[in-house]
């Protein structure tokens, strides 16, 4: 088992789980968190609150969500967020993508729902030639080199997601279709900046593999008549799903920028020190 496969159940196993007491005194303890939101028409929809983060700190539970396309949410579903006080939606989904996959809220312009209309190339994941015949590593390749130009497609909105977050407008969730593309850079991105550990951030990550299911995904409108469908069962795993190497190809453009990781924060996002410092009195537990 890989270190990240171990991180990821740890963390899974800690964080659902009450602390134990320290002391002989009798406690009571705290009510568990959940990092997968039980939706019933949820598509990989989770919480970033738990990770561990700079200063010995750990992200605050409830104010960080995450997910894939909430097209299918129940009025139950609805109820359970509004509880949640989601104030924010950034949808980074194209123009096609949220027409064949509408979510409609119950009370108009709450969440505020943030989104861009832009043509999406599905075929940049996709390696020339028939479908039938790709193998699972071209996929592998193909999506590696895809991450590093969806950080330079979607720079804007990731800049718009964290220009709400140092506004204070939280509780917010980001979504994409699937919640683990571009939907996970967004949450690698915003890891990094409140100083999460790189491993903790592939972890995250990589729980797409666990919390999203492919045939579910596959079924949506927004995958009709996809060229995806044609490809071998081992292909379309590695399309569907997430490898550590798609992320570690965006985390190392980061990381490799003028300046390292501070450098690309500041130069391509605008999170600076005093932005960063925000972004973690806002979002770190006290």
């Amino acid at each position: 088992m890989r270190f990240y496969s171990k991180l990821a159940l740890i963390l899974a196993c800690a964080l659902v789980a009450p602390a134990a007491s320290l002391s002989a005194r009798p406690v009571v303890a705290a009510p568990a968190h959940e990092r997968v939101l039980p939706l019933q028409g949820g598509r990989n929809f989770r919480e970033l609150g738990g990770y561990p983060a700079a200063d010995g700190k750990h992200v605050q539970w409830g104010k960080l969500y995450r997910s894939g396309s909430m097209t299918a949410l129940t009025s139950e579903d609805y109820a359970a967020l509004e509880k949640r006080g989601i104030r924010v939606v950034c949808d980074f989904r194209s123009t096609a993508e949220r027409k064949a996959e509408p979510v409609n809220w119950p009370h108009a312009g709450l969440p505020k729902v943030l989104a861009d209309d832009y043509d999406m190339d599905n075929g940049q994941f996709l390696p020339k030639g028939d479908p039938r015949a790709i193998t699972a590593e071209q996929i592998r390749a193909t999506m590696a080199a895809a991450y590093p130009r969806l950080l330079v497609q979607f720079n804007s909105q990731y800049r718009r997601m964290f220009a709400e977050l140092l506004a204070g407008h939280a509780p917010l969730a980001f979504n994409c279709s699937a919640g683990k593309d571009r939907t996970g850079i967004a949450a690698a991105l915003l890891l990094t900046a409140l100083g999460s550990p790189r491993e903790v951030v592939v972890a995250d990550y990589m729980l797409s593999n666990q919390t999203l299911d492919p045939a579910k995904l596959m079924a949506g409108r927004a995958m009709a008549n996809s060229p995806f469908a044609a490809l071998p069962p081992e292909a379309l795993k590695l399309l569907v799903g997430v490898d550590r190497s798609y992320i570690e190809a965006a985390l190392a453009v980061v990381e490799g920028h003028k300046g390292g990781t501070a450098g690309y924060l500041k130069d391509e996002l605008g999170l600076g020190p005093v932005e960063l410092a925000r972004l973690r009195k806002l979002y770190l537990e006290r």
